[in-house]
């Protein structure tokens, strides 16, 4: 079950930065979609990139973190690996800080590091839920889940 994360767990980037989960947040919520560093995970890296892509521009963090390390997330992620926050989770240490036990997740946490909600696995229903809350903590507009062309409702796969 989702909770709370250690707010000093070390968290690094793609580009090698590494700073306390904390230090990330500082004044802003973050709209975190975590995946598996597998391949059949490209098949969420579209649904993630809709709540990163809506987020931007949100007073909140966006961000993929990837059970994985750079050349694993840079084959997942593709040019998104580029164009989007992305940290690096190859011991699953924020992942099993997050008490997430299925990905894909989508979560949102509070600029103090406290979990708002999360969804676990391809749950449309679930993202929705999250989506719906952060647009309103953030008074932005929000994605809406499913999508023609998103994958099946899926449990996702085991942290």
């Amino acid at each position: 079950m989702a909770q709370n994360p250690d707010p000093y767990i070390e968290v690094t980037t793609i580009a090698g930065r590494t700073r306390p989960l904390d230090d990330w947040l500082t004044i802003f919520h973050l709209c975190l979609v975590a995946l598996p560093a597998r391949p059949e995970a490209q098949d969420y890296v579209p649904v993630g990139r809709r709540a990163l892509e809506v987020f931007q521009g949100a007073d909140c963090k966006t961000a993929f973190l990837v059970s994985g390390n750079e050349q694993q997330a840079r084959r997942l992620l593709g040019k998104a690996a580029d164009e989007f926050v992305v940290f690096l989770d190859p011991e699953r240490k924020l992942v099993s800080g997050l008490g997430l036990a299925r990905l894909p997740a989508f979560v949102h946490l509070r600029a103090d590091t406290a979990l708002v909600d999360a969804a676990e696995g391809w749950d449309p229903a679930a993202w929705n839920r999250v989506a719906q809350g952060l647009g309103k903590a953030m008074a932005w507009s929000s994605p809406a889940y499913p999508q023609p062309g998103d994958p099946p409702a899926f449990e996702g796969w085991a942290t």
